[in-house]
């Protein structure tokens, strides 16, 4: 099984929205090719992670410096409270516990520094279709049953996680939102599900922009 190509080379428009004003120094987790550097402010200091070394070296002709490690494993080459802006654009589900990512990054980022990044949404209306309708939860190569996935959320148990481990929401929206089509019936179908189970699974994913005051 190997990950789609397109997946490192990704620019992620959507997510640039959820950037704070102001930033200097910058560290992606999982940058892949290096393209969400295009949304940066010029002059930026962007460090990144990215395990597979062929899409880590041809991030390393665009970011300041790329190491090509796992996140564990890259832990004790990064310099402690020296980023301003934090990036992890679906990199969360990832994690074996996504607890202790959350507070490890702690200790590279400054007091009153961000975390910005994406998410999937597992109670995206498709997701739902296959499990309610056609009562099968299947593992594909991408997407919401990415088979490289560990962790699921919802809307409300990544805004509760979020809080848990000290980090203040100041946006939080969903991204990626699914077309509202009156045909064909499984369209129908789905449109139903929406209704039923609320806005939130119109979102394949989440964008976020969490704060950490260093309080805890």
């Amino acid at each position: 099984m190997s990950i789609p190509s397109a997946y490192y080379k990704a620019v992620r428009r959507p997510v640039a929205d959820f950037l704070p004003l102001h930033y200097s120094t910058v560290l992606e987790i999982g940058c892949g090719e290096g393209g969400f550097h295009e949304n940066l402010m010029r002059g930026s200091e962007h460090w990144g992670i990215e395990p597979n070394h062929v899409a880590a070296n041809i991030a390393r002709s665009k970011l300041y410096r790329v190491i090509s490690l796992s996140y564990q494993e890259a832990l004790d080459q990064l310099p402690n409270d020296y980023f301003d802006l934090a990036i992890c654009n679906d990199v969360i589900e990832h994690m074996p516990n996504h607890d202790e990512f959350l507070q490890s990054i702690k200790q590279t980022i400054k007091k009153d520094a961000y975390l910005v990044g994406s998410i999937p949404n597992v109670r995206y209306v498709t997701n739902l279709f296959e499990l309610l309708f056609m009562r099968d939860w299947k593992y594909e190569d991408a997407g919401i049953l990415d088979r490289t996935h560990l962790r699921f959320f919802t809307e409300k148990s990544l805004k509760r996680t979020f809080h848990e481990n000290g980090f203040i929401i100041e946006q939080f929206s969903g991204i990626n939102k699914v077309k509202v089509e009156l045909m064909p019936p499984k369209q129908l179908l789905k449109n139903v599900l929406i209704l039923l189970f609320g806005s939130d699974t119109r979102f394949l994913q989440f964008g976020f922009r969490l704060k950490y005051t260093g309080s805890s």
